[in-house]
């Protein structure tokens, strides 16, 4: 079992910038590759963005490419999301997921989930 928690969400103004984190447990969390995905009010999970085990790839939904970075750092068992130039459209509640092969942007493919993170943004 991997138990993911994540931290970081709040409520931010249009233009603005938030830095997720997810603290896994119970496995060996470099042998996983994972991801984030969100949840905004009345729509499906979305992938948003996902690394490899060593942190050597990276993936990114088109919609957020160019304004959010994963990375990862396996002596904390940590993996973060900093997210900038944040919009409303990304309101939503952040999820973390691991995953013990390669990333993918399925949610169906990821093994364990954290609880999430209320992320909004303000116009």
């Amino acid at each position: 079992q991997v138990q993911l928690v994540e931290s970081g969400g709040g409520l931010v103004q249009a233009g603005g910038s938030l830095r997720l984190s997810c603290v896994a447990s119970g496995r060996t969390f470099s042998n996983y590759a994972m991801g984030w995905f969100r949840q905004a009010p009345g729509k499906d999970r979305e992938f948003v963005a996902a690394i490899s085990q060593t942190g050597g790839s990276t993936y990114y939904a088109d919609s957020v490419k160019a304004r959010f970075t994963i990375s990862r750092d396996n002596a904390k068992n940590t993996v973060y999301l900093q997210m900038n130039s944040l919009k409303p459209e990304d309101t939503a509640v952040y999820y973390c997921a691991a995953r013990r092969y390669t990333y993918s942007r399925s949610t169906q493919a990821y093994d364990y989930w954290g609880q999430g993170t209320q992320v909004t943004v303000s116009s």
